[in-house]
């Protein structure tokens, strides 16, 4: 298959050479001009120069800028999938064993109004946050049922090689599929040793602070794009206690 197209691209040049060397030849022919064949084989030569720079410079970077949004929106349509699936869930059972969560969740009630500035805010507060995880706040049993179920889903994410192109998100599905296979391998998660409950708290939190980041760019990319899918996230947001799916007058 490569012999033939690269076959295909040699025979391409070289008919182009001969049909450029056809029309200088039937110029000499028709006007018996050489002096002036020759000028615009010059002229023309040193305007290749400026067409390489137009090419590379502009029409690429053009192209380029074209083929970002096109993966930038491939990728957030997967990163959506991952929330639909099981990311809006996992935060539901996550926030439950982080024991200040009330302290973080009313910086989290997004809404309508929120700015481009208030979303960057949010991020630095969700950033710089010390998360503390007691592993008896939550429930275990549920939380391994969720992601040991998901881990089929999350490999499938995982070998989406547009995804090398979002290190953060492919950071969490990490993060995540890590704990599942942490738990995984726990048959009772109500009878672990003190040390193994400290473990497996840090590998929560790990999860936990990276998804909380990942949600806050997923919801600011939903308000800003799809008006309707940023409602329903509103309306099913895990840290708002009011939140309701269905609409109220």
């Amino acid at each position: 298959m490569k012999n033939n197209a690269r076959r295909q691209r040699i025979y391409l040049a070289v008919f182009l050479i001969l049909l450029s060397v056809f029309f200088y030849t039937l110029s000499y022919e028709v006007f018996h001009n050489a002096r002036d064949v020759i000028f615009y084989i010059f002229q023309d030569m040193g305007f290749v120069f400026v067409q390489v720079l137009l090419v590379t410079l502009v029409i690429e970077q053009m192209l380029g800028y074209r083929e970002k949004r096109s993966l930038l929106r491939k990728l957030n349509m997967v990163i959506g999938a991952f929330f639909s699936e099981a990311g809006t869930e996992l935060l539901r059972l996550f926030s439950v064993f982080d024991t200040n969560a009330d302290k973080i969740s009313r910086h989290l009630i997004v809404d309508k109004e929120w700015s481009p500035k208030h979303f960057e805010a949010i991020k630095k507060v969700v950033e710089h946050r010390d998360y503390q995880i007691d592993h008896r706040a939550g429930d275990l049993e549920a939380l391994k049922t969720l992601v040991v179920g998901k881990r089929q889903f999350l490999l499938g994410l995982l070998e989406n090689a547009n995804l090398l192109e979002h290190e953060s998100f492919t950071e969490l599905l990490w993060a995540v599929f890590h704990l599942a296979e942490e738990l995984s391998h726990r048959k009772n998660v109500h009878s672990l040793p003190e040390a193994d409950y400290q473990h497996l708290a840090g590998d929560i939190k790990r999860a936990y602070k990276l998804l909380v980041r990942e949600w806050l760019s997923h919801m600011e990319h939903l308000k800003n794009d799809y008006p309707y899918l940023f409602s329903l996230a509103m309306r099913t947001n895990p840290f708002d206690p009011n939140a309701s799916v269905e609409i109220k007058a």
